[in-house]
C-alpha cells in the first residue's frame, strides 16, 4: 500500500516537472517572439515607423488661391472676389444629414433653396469635399454657430473667396461663369495629374473666358503642416506653403460700347459682334437675351434652372458664338469679290433685273414683286441689293468656285476665338451635300447660294470676322478676346500676339471698288437715311435672312406669318472707310428688312464708337446727336423697330424667296 501512494507521488512529481518544463518553454518561445519583434520594430522598421508615427500626429490642410480677375480694355471690372463665410457639410464625416440639418435650422436659417441645392451640389461632389449649405453668413450667425459647433461634426464654417460678376447680365456670354467641381471635372482633373492643384477648391470655370482661361485665372493652392492631438484637434502650424494668386486678364471687350448694344437690344433677340480689323481685338460680343452669372456661382437652385433652361427666347444660348443664320444679302459684297478676283465677270457688264430670274421650269423672285432694278451694273447691283443680279452671278461663278473663294475668308471655318464652344456653321459644298443627303448638288441649290440663302449658314461671329478681313484688305487677324494676361505674384504682362494668321491675296483695286461700292450703299442705297450727315464714312450693307421656305409663286407677308417664322434682320459695316477701326456685324432675330432693326442699330454703336466715346464722360450726358456729329437727315433719332421678342430660326433649310436687302 505504502508502495503504491510512492509511486502515485512520484508519478505525480514527474507530472509537474513536465508542466514546469512546458511552460517554461512556452514562457522562453514567447520572449523570444517578443524579443525578435521588438528588434524588428525598432531596428529594422525604425525610420519607415518614424514616419508613420508623425503622419499620424500632423494633419495637411489646403488653402485654396485667390481666382484672378477679369477687366476690360479700360480697367472696368467684369469678375471679381468678395470675402465671405460659408457654413458647410462634409458628408464623409457626418453620421446623421437629416437631424444635423433639422438642429443646425434652429440657430441659422437655412431656406428651401438652400436645401434644394445643398441636396444636389451633395450628389455632384466627391463625399470627401465640403458641400456648402449656406453661403453669406452674416457675423452674428458665424457666432451662433461657433457657440455649438461640437454639436455637429463635419460641420464648419469657412471664409472663402466668393466670385461675383459685377457687369451680370451684359457680358454674361463672354465671360462665362464658374460652378461647383462635379463629380466628372473631379474624375477628369485626377486623370490630367491635376487634382491636387484643386485641393480645397469648390469652384471651376464652366462658360466662357472663365472655362477657356482656367489655367491662367485659377493659380495654386498651398498647404499647411498641422500638428493635431489624438482627438484630432490641432495643437500647432508646422510649415505653411502660400497659395498662389491665380493671373488676371484683361480682356479687349469695351464695356460702354458692350452695355449701350444691350440697352439698344432691349428684349429683342439678337447679335452683334464688334472687331478692330487691324489687330482682331473684339470690341463687343454681345448675345442677347442674356442671363446673370451670378446665379450659378454658389450652384443654382432647380427652380431658377427650370426657368431658365425652358425659356422659349433661350437666353443660355450663346447665339454669338453658336448661333448659326443664313446671312442674306450681307453674303453679296463677298460674291462681288470673288467674281473679280477669278475674272468670271467684268464689274461693268449690266444684266437686266426684271424682278425674276428663270433657270429651266423654276422661277426665282426677288422682294420687289416684279418691278426689278432695271439694268444693274455690279456697283449698282450692291448699292440697290439686286437678287438677280446674284442669281446669275452664282450660276457663272458655279459652287465649286464660291466654295473655295469664301473659305479663307472664314465661312463655315473655326475662326479660333478664345472661346471654347464655337460652332462650325456650314459653307455648302457638292462633297457635303453628298455627305449629309445622300444627294448631288444641283445648279438650283447655287443659285439660293448667291445672295446668301439656300444651305448657307454661318455664325455672327464668322461674318464680322469676314467683315473684318474685307476692311484689312486680305489680312486675316484672328479675333481674341484676351488682350493680356498678368501674373499676380510678378506684376509681369504677356501680350497676346496680334500677327496675321493669314494672308488673302486680293487685288488692291478689287478690294476699294467692293468698298467703294459698299460706302455707297450708305450714302445712295438701302443705308442712305440712316447714315446721311454721319461724321464718318461707313461702308455697309443691309441684309434679310429669310427663315420660313415660301413656296414657288407665294407672296410673303409677314402679319400672316407666326413672329419666329419672320425674318431676321442683318447689316455689316465697317468704318471710316479708308482706315477702319471697326467692323460690325449685326443680327436682330425676326426683325424684318435689314434696314428696319439692324441697320439703325449700325448707326448708334458707330455713333457711340467712333464719336461719343471721345467725349469725356462728364461732358456725354445730355449732349444730343447733333453736338455729338451724328444727326440724322431727318434732324431725329433713328426711329426703335416695333418687333418685339423676336425669336430664332427654327429650321436650317430656306425656300427661294427673295432677299429684301
Amino acid at each position: 500500500m505504502k508502495r503504491r501512494v510512492q509511486e502515485l507521488e512520484s508519478k505525480h512529481r514527474q507530472q509537474f516537472i513536465n508542466r514546469c518544463w512546458f511552460f517554461l518553454f512556452v514562457t522562453l518561445l514567447c520572449f523570444g517572439i517578443l524579443t525578435l519583434r521588438f528588434v524588428w520594430l525598432q531596428i529594422i522598421q525604425y525610420d519607415e515607423l518614424v514616419v508613420k508615427a508623425e503622419a499620424n500626429r500632423k494633419t495637411e490642410t489646403a488653402h485654396p488661391p485667390r481666382r484672378g480677375t477679369i477687366v476690360d480694355k479700360n480697367g472696368e471690372i467684369l469678375a471679381t472676389n468678395d470675402p465671405i463665410y460659408t457654413l458647410e457639410i462634409t458628408p464623409a464625416e457626418t453620421p446623421n444629414f437629416r437631424k444635423t440639418i433639422d438642429e443646425l435650422g434652429k440657430i441659422i436659417s437655412i431656406s428651401k433653396g438652400d436645401l434644394r441645392r445643398f441636396n444636389r451640389l451633395k450628389d455632384e461632389l466627391p463625399r470627401l469635399s465640403p458641400v456648402p449649405i449656406k453661403s453669406g453668413l452674416t457675423d452674428e450667425e458665424v457666432a451662433r454657430f461657433t457657440a455649438q459647433s461640437w454639436r455637429f461634426p463635419g460641420v464648419e464654417v469657412r471664409s472663402r473667396m466668393h466670385r461675383r460678376y459685377p457687369q451680370a447680365e451684359a457680358a454674361a456670354h463672354v465671360v462665362g461663369y464658374i460652378g461647383r467641381i462635379s463629380q466628372k471635372d473631379q474624375t477628369r482633373l485626377e486623370e490630367s495629374g491635376r487634382g491636387r492643384d484643386y485641393s480645397g477648391t469648390l469652384n471651376i470655370g464652366k462658360t466662357g473666358i472663365e472655362l477657356s482661361y482656367e489655367d491662367e485665372l485659377h493659380g495654386k493652392p498651398g498647404f499647411e503642416e498641422i500638428e493635431v492631438r489624438a482627438s484630432g484637434r490641432p495643437i500647432r502650424s508646422l510649415s505653411m506653403t502660400q497659395p498662389k494668386t491665380g493671373n488676371h486678364l484683361v480682356l479687349t471687350l469695351d464695356m460702354g460700347l458692350q452695355r449701350m448694344i444691350m440697352k439698344e437690344l432691349g428684349d429683342r433677340r439678337g447679335t452683334v459682334i464688334a472687331i478692330e480689323p487691324k489687330t482682331g481685338d473684339v470690341l463687343a460680343f454681345v448675345s442677347n437675351p442674356s442671363f446673370d452669372p451670378n446665379l450659378f456661382v454658389d450652384g443654382i437652385d432647380q427652380e431658377t434652372w427650370d426657368k431658365l433652361n425652358q425659356d422659349e427666347d433661350k437666353p443660355l444660348m450663346n447665339r454669338a458664338l453658336r448661333g448659326t443664320y443664313p446671312i442674306g444679302s450681307t453674303f453679296k459684297p463677298f460674291m462681288a469679290l470673288g467674281a473679280l478676283e477669278m475674272k468670271v465677270r467684268d464689274p461693268k457688264r449690266v444684266i437686266q433685273d426684271n424682278g425674276h430670274f428663270q433657270l429651266g421650269n423654276h422661277v426665282f423672285r426677288d422682294s420687289t414683286k416684279g418691278r426689278g432694278y432695271g439694268p444693274v451694273d455690279m456697283h449698282r447691283s450692291i448699292v440697290v441689293s439686286s437678287d438677280v443680279y446674284y442669281y446669275s452671278l452664282a450660276q457663272d461663278m458655279g459652287i465649286d468656285r464660291i466654295h473655295d473663294f469664301m473659305k479663307p475668308f472664314g465661312f463655315g471655318q473655326i475662326t479660333g476665338i478664345d472661346l471654347v464652344g464655337e460652332a462650325r456653321g456650314i459653307l455648302p459644298s457638292k462633297e457635303w451635300k453628298q455627305k449629309r443627303f445622300k444627294q448631288r448638288w444641283a445648279v438650283g441649290d447655287t443659285i439660293s447660294i448667291g445672295i446668301g440663302q439656300g444651305y448657307n449658314s454661318f455664325t455672327m461671329l464668322q461674318l464680322a470676322h469676314a467683315v473684318a478681313t474685307l476692311a484689312n484688305d486680305g489680312i486675316v487677324m484672328k479675333p481674341h478676346l484676351v488682350k493680356k494676361i498678368i501674373n499676380a505674384e510678378t506684376g509681369e504682362e504677356e501680350v497676346i500676339a496680334k500677327d496675321p494668321v493669314d494672308v488673302i491675296p486680293l487685288k488692291k483695286e478689287n478690294v476699294d471698288f467692293i468698298k467703294n461700292a459698299m460706302h455707297d450703299v450708305t450714302l445712295k442705297g438701302t443705308g442712305r437715311a440712316l447714315f446721311a450727315n454721319a461724321p464718318y464714312t461707313v461702308g455697309g450693307k443691309t441684309g434679310t435672312a429669310q427663315v420660313l421656305g415660301i413656296k414657288q409663286g407665294a407672296t410673303y407677308d409677314k402679319n400672316k406669318i407666326k413672329e419666329r417664322h419672320r425674318d431676321h434682320s442683318l447689316f455689316i459695316a465697317f468704318a471710316p472707310v479708308d482706315k477702319p477701326q471697326i467692323a460690325l456685324a449685326i443680327m436682330v432675330e425676326n426683325g424684318g428688312f435689314g434696314a428696319a432693326a439692324a441697320a439703325p442699330l449700325a448707326r448708334k454703336i458707330l455713333d457711340y464708337y467712333l464719336v461719343q466715346s471721345r467725349i469725356p464722360e462728364d461732358k456725354r450726358e445730355g449732349a444730343s446727336s447733333k453736338e455729338a456729329g451724328a444727326k440724322p437727315a431727318s434732324g431725329k433719332a433713328p426711329a426703335k423697330t416695333a418687333v418685339k421678342k423676336p425669336a430664332a430660326r427654327t429650321d436650317g433649310k430656306n425656300g427661294q424667296k427673295g432677299d429684301k436687302r
